[in-house]
């Protein structure tokens, strides 16, 4: 009758596993006693049950099987690098594969990982352009002009810049801004003025600061040009376009870095999306203050053709291949535009011959944008 008994364990040699408790780093030589459950011993002492229904599949280099079990801690291991024993082992989990994915399970998350990605681009697309549009206006006055003070010392520091303060010249600016802000609708609370840089430019900060740089009106013929510039950029603070940017900018780089990650060469691909991203905001952003500086124009009685002459001379011919990473419309097409909406003169010249030269030498005296190191005047021009 014992010949008959079935056999209910087999005792493997000794050290023929290695076993991770999962409390400890420490690695345990162990042997493995199969009954109705998986005994784990060492020197004769039990260290763990495993039942065979709960031990599943971990990551294992090639030629080892490792395993971790359901019921015991999560990170405990057990190694086994014996074909036979491995095969044991194989023979009595039914469901040791059960937590690795097929096909199908692999389909499923690429199908969810694509999903993702789409509903991110969508929000970056569609829905923050939106959200800007709506916080903006939400956004109290006296923090904006707190941004803008950051920025003023910054943009000054920058580019070693001063301001220029020629009494006739200062004059002069002083009429010509005070007539375009009127003729714009916008309180006193707006400060401008003209800044030493050989760089031809102007723009606007948040809170109501706009500076226009002295190598913008040394390359301007009349001020019409200048005005329909300065107009622009007071429609750049009518509309809060540099509130709504930090925000749309802010959340899209938030939104595109969840996307991708932190993986090698993550960086350039999001520096590349963002910047497919917004500069069709941009542009937007850049006409409707183009559609602004012509409707102030033509309230003052002055064309808006001239501001487009500016922006040609300044930028010269631009590629019509880069118009879709540009954040600014191409200086040919917005000459265009404000030829095709230009108006005759109907007013009085703004400044008068002696106020425009007075204020063509604003900076004269009284900076050193003439002595600016090689390095400065050699910068690209940035967009206005």
């Amino acid at each position: 009758m014992e010949n008959d008994a079935p056999e209910i364990s087999k005792t493997p040699p000794a050290n023929a596993a290695i076993y991770f408790d999962g409390a400890s780093s420490r690695r345990r030589a162990v042997v493995l006693r199969f009954s109705d459950r998986l005994e784990i011993s060492e020197h004769e002492q039990v260290l763990a049950v495993w039942d065979y229904a709960d031990m599943r599949r971990a990551d294992s280099p090639s030629g080892m099987l490792r395993l971790a079990c359901l019921s015991a801690p999560a990170l405990a291991r057990l190694e086994v690098r014996d074909d036979a024993l491995a095969a044991e082992l194989v023979s009595r989990c039914a469901k040791l594969d059960a937590n690795t994915p097929g096909r199908r399970g692999v389909a499923v998350i690429v199908s969810w990982s694509l999903a993702a990605a789409v509903s991110i681009v969508a929000v970056v697309l569609f829905g923050l352009p939106l959200i800007a549009d709506r916080l903006t206006p939400l956004v109290p006055e006296a923090f904006e002009r707190r941004l803008g003070d950051v920025a003023d010392s910054q943009i000054k520091t920058m580019f070693n810049a001063k301001a220029c303060d020629n009494a006739a010249g200062q004059k002069a600016f002083v009429k010509l801004i005070t007539a375009i802000r009127e003729s714009a609708d916008l309180d006193t609370t707006v400060q401008s003025g003209v800044l030493s840089s050989p760089i031809p430019n102007a723009f606007a900060l948040p809170g109501g600061k706009v500076y226009l740089f002295d190598g913008l009106l040394a390359k301007a013929e009349n001020a019409d040009e200048i005005a329909g510039v300065l107009a622009h950029e007071l429609g750049h603070l009518k509309h809060r376009d540099s509130m709504r940017g930090l925000i749309r900018d802010g959340s899209t780089s938030f939104l595109i870095g969840l996307l991708f990650g932190d993986i090698t060469g993550s960086s350039a691909l999001i520096f590349g999306s963002r910047t497919l991203v917004t500069s069709s905001h941009s542009r937007e952003a850049e006409t409707n203050a183009d559609g602004f500086a012509i409707d102030v124009m033509h309230r003052l009685g002055r064309p808006a053709k001239p501001t487009g002459e500016l922006l040609l001379r300044v930028t010269g011919k631009e590629s019509k291949g880069l118009s879709i990473i540009s954040t600014h419309p191409l200086s040919e097409d917005r000459l265009t535009r404000m030829s095709r909406e230009d108006q005759s003169a109907s007013g009085p010249p703004l400044l008068t011959s002696e106020e425009w030269r007075s204020l063509k030498s604003i900076c004269n005296g009284k900076s050193d944008s003439a002595k600016k190191p090689d390095s400065a005047k050699k910068s690209a021009p940035a967009k206005i």
